[in-house]
């Protein structure tokens, strides 16, 4: 499996958020808590939103995280208001560079962590409900990979949420036709830049962790000493595969079947149902 994060709000240095915290995701990289592996060093990936450029920029290679020195000379001085950062931990696939997560389309961003049960035998059913249009922009060989371009052939451009669902509907349809009992298992974010959606779901009701920030302002007022927060607006906000660090109040537990959105007109959160492609 993988461990991931989101971060979206006041433009910041990356490597705020990627190298600083006490249990950065370069710490989890090494020494996971919450993942199924201790350390995570197939590969990794980052993808950022500038200030002037519609689609994001992804940079991603195959070596471990914890000792990439380009990694963390553009976390030193890349500046962002929308960004994702990815280390993996292989499910099978091969440790290549067109494996590592973030995925791209566009303006839109997709990053999982978790794994289609048995996906060698799914593989070629589920390749065949791609938009032949989309199907040669697939560049690896992940179940991830797939299952963003599933998402984009049911309308992740118009509605990520519903799109997703029938994703997650087909993966679980193909799976059990092909007799797997728990197909799925995922927690998931998407981004166009502007609107950031996660999403925390598995065929068991076991689902991999994932947590969210707690609103800035609350946590001011929680700890009025801590001068980091007062250099965030109050619309800052992360979702992580696993805290990343100890901080009392910041964390909060995704539950269980769960899609949240973050978003200008304020965050929400709603239960999520696969549904019938």
């Amino acid at each position: 499996m993988c461990r991931w994060l989101a971060y979206s709000g006041t433009p910041v240095l990356l490597d705020a958020i990627l190298y600083r915290p006490t249990h950065s995701l370069i710490d989890q990289s090494l020494h996971s808590r919450l993942g199924v592996e201790t350390t995570n060093g197939d590969g990794f990936g980052i993808g950022w939103y500038g200030p002037h450029v519609e689609t994001p920029a992804v940079v991603r290679d195959i070596g471990p995280a914890w000792s990439n020195r380009n990694l963390q000379e553009i976390a030193g001085h890349v500046h962002s208001r929308l960004f994702f950062a990815h280390i993996r931990a292989s499910t099978g696939t091969a440790v290549q560079q067109t494996n590592c997560h973030p995925f791209r389309h566009g303006r839109w961003m997709w990053m999982h962590n978790g794994a289609i049960a048995e996906f060698h035998r799914l593989r070629r059913d589920l390749a065949l409900a791609v938009d032949p249009r989309l199907y040669p922009d697939i560049e690896g060989s992940t179940d991830s990979e797939m299952m963003f371009y599933l998402a984009i052939t049911f309308g992740l451009e118009e509605d990520p949420p519903t799109a997703v669902a029938r994703m997650a509907g087909l993966v679980e349809r193909v799976g059990h036709e092909h007799g797997v009992e728990f197909p799925l298992q995922m927690t998931v974010a998407v981004t166009n830049g502007q609107r950031l959606w996660g999403f925390r779901y598995s065929s068991q009701t076991e689902s991999r962790s994932l947590f969210y920030s707690t609103r800035v302002d609350t946590l001011r007022a929680l700890h009025p000493d801590l001068d980091f927060l007062q250099e965030l607006s109050d619309e800052a906000r992360l979702i992580v595969s696993e805290p990343l660090g100890d901080l009392p109040g910041a964390w909060n537990a995704v539950p269980e079947s769960t899609y949240g959105v973050v978003q200008p007109e304020g965050d929400e959160m709603h239960s999520f149902v696969p549904v019938a492609a």
